[in-house]
């Protein structure tokens, strides 16, 4: 390769990575032409960029990258590695989980998500399980509803309590005043006799 081939190649790499919130670097070494092309069309269907690159342009482009310090994932550039992009934080780890039920690779090298680096294949399943942002709001928003849901409720239901209650109350209301008014006079004619 040229050194403008290398240039060319470097800048390539970092407009991939220049606005990327999720980047894994995967060892896809050993997977045939077919299984390679069926990965990568997996990876397309889910919005996922694939591109297999070289371990010292990539690490090159990475330390040009302005905002993050890719540094802690330099150790994992050994062998065959192809970046993967994708705006979704667990995408990348469940394509790469999902494949390997039929294959030994690809294997997971590092991750950069949600600004945390992940370094080892370890690390696959817990990534595989982590929430998009929209997965996230969802639970949040079903969590605050739920309470008002049964504020709600209960005000729906408050109106149909109080006329219960109303028509309880009616009866011992009407029953009060004619145990009452017996009860006066009685008293009010005794008033007297003690006079």
């Amino acid at each position: 390769m040229t050194k403008d081939q290398k240039v060319v190649a470097i800048q390539e790499i970092k407009d991939l990575l220049q606005d990327a919130k999720v980047v894994y670097v995967a060892d896809l070494e050993g997977l045939n032409a077919g299984k390679s092309s069926d990965f990568r069309r997996q990876a397309f269907k889910q919005n996922i960029k694939v591109k297999v690159v070289k371990n010292t342009l990539l690490q090159k482009a990475m330390e040009q990258i302005e905002g993050v310090d890719y540094s802690e994932m330099f150790q994992s550039f050994k062998g065959n590695s192809a970046i993967m992009i994708s705006e979704t934080a667990s995408a990348p780890a469940k394509l790469i989980r999902d494949f390997r039920k039929k294959e030994e690779k690809p294997a997971l090298k590092s991750a950069f998500v949600q600004e945390t680096f992940y370094v080892g294949d370890n690390n696959l399943e817990m990534l595989a399980n982590i929430k998009s942002r929209e997965e996230m709001i969802g639970e949040i928003i079903g969590l605050l509803q739920s309470p008002i849901q049964r504020v709600v409720s209960a005000l729906q239901n408050k109106p149909e309590t109080v006329e219960a209650k109303a028509e309880e109350a009616a009866p011992a209301v009407e029953e009060a005043p004619a145990t009452e008014t017996p009860e006066t006079p009685a008293a009010e004619g005794e008033a007297p006799a003690a006079e």
